[in-house]
């Protein structure tokens, strides 16, 4: 559960070091665009909280097992 002391805090980055753009343009590995690659860093604790939970959908979209995160 997501609380306001956890959100404020920024999460570890999704890459999980299998970096490649598929077809659609989405890495293989997080499923991140390569603008969110490049805009992680710039994007507020909040902006990448959301992000996280974007990729969550993406991932149920494409059938695949859904990772669970600490601080959430």
């Amino acid at each position: 559960m997501m609380t306001e002391n956890s959100i404020s805090k920024r999460p570890l980055s999704p890459c999980i070091s299998i970096c490649a753009l598929d077809p659609s343009g989405h890495c293989a590995g997080c499923l991140r665009t390569r603008d969110e690659i490049a805009g992680w860093i710039k994007l507020s604790p909040q902006e990448q909280w959301s992000l996280l939970r974007e990729l969550e959908l993406r991932r149920e979209a494409r059938g695949l097992p859904v990772r669970s995160r600490k601080g959430e």
